[in-house]
Parts: C-alpha cells; structure tokens; sequence
C-alpha cells in the first residue's frame, strides 16, 4: 500500500515550483523531481506550521523575501567533497599554477570558485597555492567563492567540518592547514588558507559586482541544473570574465559542446579560453 503524504502536493504546485526555481534561479527541475521538491520543502511547510502547500505557495507568490531565501536554499543541491574531481587538482598543481607562476610578471592571481557550496572546493584550491606559493606576501592572492543557497556561504565561512568527512585530505595537508578539536571530533580551516578566500552568496542569474579577471574559474556540477540557453548566456559570461589564455574547470558530467565556442578542450572537462 501506498504511503499517504503528509501534505496533499498536485501537479499544478509542482508546475508553479518548476516556474518559481527556474526565474529565481535558472534551474531547470526535471519532470522527475517532485518527489524530491516535495521533500525538502515539507521542512519549511512544517517549520512555518502550515497545514497545506497552497498555503506555502502563496507566501511565495506574495513575493516574500525572506521566505523565498529559504526556497532557494532547500530547494538546491550542495554535495561536495575536499580534492573532488582530483584530476582537476593535480592539473593545477603540476602544470597550470606552475606557469602562472613563471609567467605573470605583475604577480597577482584571481581565481573564481562560482558554486562553493560548503567550501570544501576554495579551500581546495587555497592549499594547492599554498604549497606551490608558500608565503603569499610576495603574491597578491585572492580566491573568490560564492554561492546561491546563502546558508552553505556561512557554513564555508566558517570552516568547520566532522574530522571524518574529510578524508579527501591528506594528513600532511590536514597537519598543516587545519586545527583539530579532538574533544568535538571537528577540524577548522587554519588561517594560512582562510585568508586567501572572500565567500559571498551570489545568484549567478543576477549581476556579478565585480571586476574580474580571473585567472582560471571553477564551475563544476553546476550547470547541469540549468537548461542549454541558460548554459550558454552563462558560459559567454563566465568567459568575458576570465583572462586571455585563462582556464575553466567544469564537471565530469558537463560538456561545453554546442555551448560554448570561446574555449576549447584541453582534456578531464579543463578548458582554455581562445577567444
């Protein structure tokens, strides 16, 4: 038999939830994603002690905004893992940041991680500079991370994450870059890496305030979310931001074909821009 849903949720709230996600956001949910939207959203219906979903879909269409801040974060997804993807890491390591390095005579570096979700992918990024740079007073380093869902922005401020859901780290990065707390069973982003970073949350449909360029921009397991018109009006933007010869690293599932014309592959979802 059949499981009764707590809350009566018809094709109509969905179709009016797929709307709301797709001009919010740019998401494009799938047909498949009631279930899935129903989930995270009975949280909010029960938080607010609302009895139905028309009751929370006119709260939404009253265009409140605190409330729809809290829409957008149930709604996306935020899954991550330190040195995920870790070819990308070892590109950076061995062969981007080194010519970086040789060739940029102004010594400045910008890098963009548009997607951070709870952080685990700048600081990423920030060790693999740090070892490569080591003491960045000679550098002017800035790493840039955002993301849409406001609540993981704060989480990757913070720098705090179970000593078990790390296990992307080595120990040696882990002796170096984090402080233990034995008692909590937590570890927190040392300063060494902290300070090469600024977290914002930024709705990647809406203006970008600020300047660029960036150096190279990771954008990984993002756009999957976002229809082929959307990728398109995005990837031109990303690439009007990135430096002549720059880089961008998308996910492994990702592609730029028949997306975008202004960077080419350069192998494991790496791509140059050339125009």
């Amino acid at each position: 038999m059949a499981k009764t849903k707590e809350f009566n949720f018809t094709d109509k709230d969905f179709t009016f939830i797929r709307k709301l996600v797709l001009d919010k956001t740019g998401i494009a949910l799938s047909e498949g994603k009631s279930d899935m939207v129903y989930s995270r959203l009975t949280r909010r219906l029960r938080h607010l002690n609302l009895n139905r979903f028309a009751e929370y879909l006119n709260i939404l269409k009253n265009d409140d905004e605190e409330e729809l801040v809290h829409f957008v974060n149930a709604i996306t997804t935020n899954l991550t893992s330190f040195f995920r993807e870790n070819h990308h890491f070892e590109f950076l390591s061995k062969t981007l940041l080194p010519k970086l390095l040789k060739n940029k005579s102004e010594r400045r570096l910008r890098v963009w991680s548009a997607g951070c979700s709870t952080g685990e992918e700048p600081y990423s990024i920030a060790m693999v500079i740090r070892e490569l740079i080591g003491d960045t007073r000679n550098w002017d380093v800035k790493i840039l991370a955002t993301d849409l869902d406001s609540n993981v922005v704060e989480n990757a401020s913070n720098g705090i994450y179970l000593r078990e859901k790390i296990t992307g780290v080595s120990e040696k990065r882990l002796k170096r870059f984090f402080k233990t707390n034995n008692s909590s069973g937590e570890v927190k982003a040392g300063q060494e890496i902290r300070d090469l970073i600024t977290f914002k949350q930024l709705n990647l449909m809406h203006d970008w305030p600020f300047n660029g360029p960036f150096d190279f921009i990771f954008c990984r397991n993002v756009v999957i979310y976002f229809n082929k018109d959307t990728q398109r009006e995005l990837f031109d933007r990303y690439a009007n931001y990135t430096v002549d010869d720059g880089h961008i690293f998308i996910g492994h599932s990702e592609s730029l074909f028949k997306v975008c014309d202004r960077y080419k592959l350069i192998g494991n979802t790496i791509y140059n821009k050339v125009k």
